[in-house]
């Protein structure tokens, strides 16, 4: 039986479809948790944990069957168990030992130590749930849920390093306010050198993936696998631009974003997510 035209197009649009409004969503659901008081830090980041754990179990699930379903399942678990990294992060929980920006004079060496830092905690926290991932996933009959996660570490390295060394758009905005201190490790110039390399090399692996999806002996599952992990691959590729571009995205998270915390909202931080008051000095 030949397919017919509408479900060929059908199929090869669910996965993009998907993974753009689970990007979109997941983003935006982050961004509105850490700008809730931050009494509310503890609740968020329990859910998240749960969610977390039916990801893990989820990806065991899934990792020896070979069919589209499965696919979107592993591509799902790859994105909560990242989800969960990053709410903790945002929120102050997991983050680093340096608490506090640098002083307008430091640089080099020392000022690249101080921004490692300030993120080690969580960089820890992504290798062991890299190593937990790639136990369960790597090579198993269905990869989706570790080239997912692999995908969304790659990325996020590649985005802090160039907002480090500097680009026009820093997205400060998307920082909440007891992250302000890491604004000190940005820096903002047109482009930097790494930044060809950050756009370049993803493009090529996403095009391999989508030729691969679109192949005539691709199966469902391939095809759906290929196409998720290589939709969520170009949206990484688009951030990084809108990084260098005269453009910004905050419109698609005004939803998310609207409620900014007060200040005096600060007092209300749990001991564990509390910055300290200190002047910034290395």
């Amino acid at each position: 039986m030949v397919a017919e035209p509408d479900d060929i197009v059908a199929a090869y649009a669910a996965p993009v479809a998907c993974a753009l409004f689970v990007w979109w969503f997941a983003t935006g659901l982050i961004l509105a948790l850490v700008r809730r008081p931050p009494s509310s830090f503890p609740w968020s980041l329990l859910a998240a944990a749960v969610l977390a754990a039916g990801a893990l179990m989820g990806l065991i699930a899934a990792r020896d069957e070979t069919t589209a379903t499965a696919a979107y399942l592993a591509f799902g678990c790859g994105v909560a168990l990242w989800g969960f990294l990053e709410l903790g992060f945002l929120t102050g929980l997991i983050s680093g030992s340096r608490r506090h920006g640098c002083a307008a004079g430091c640089g080099g060496w020392r000022h690249f130590v101080h921004a490692i830092e300030s993120i080690l905690h969580h960089e820890l926290a992504i290798i062991a749930m890299a190593v937990a991932v790639l136990v369960i996933a790597w090579d198993a009959p269905n990869p989706v849920g570790a080239w997912t996660f692999l995908v969304l570490w790659v990325m996020r390295q590649s985005a802090k390093l160039n907002l480090f060394l500097g680009v026009r758009n820093l997205g400060e905005e998307f920082l909440p306010p007891h992250l302000d201190y890491l604004k000190s490790y940005f820096r903002r110039r047109p482009i930097n050198l790494l930044f060809p390399f950050s756009v370049t090399l993803p493009t090529i692996v996403a095009a391999l993936l989508v030729r691969t999806a679109l192949s005539p002996q691709a199966s469902d599952f391939e095809l759906a696998g290929h196409l998720l992990v290589a939709a969520l691959l170009a949206l990484a590729v688009l951030e990084h631009w809108l990084m260098v571009l005269p453009l910004s995205l905050d419109a698609l998270w005004r939803w998310a974003m609207g409620r900014t915390r007060q200040p005096s909202d600060a007092d209300d931080q749990p001991p564990v997510l509390r910055v300290e008051s200190k002047a910034k000095v290395c």
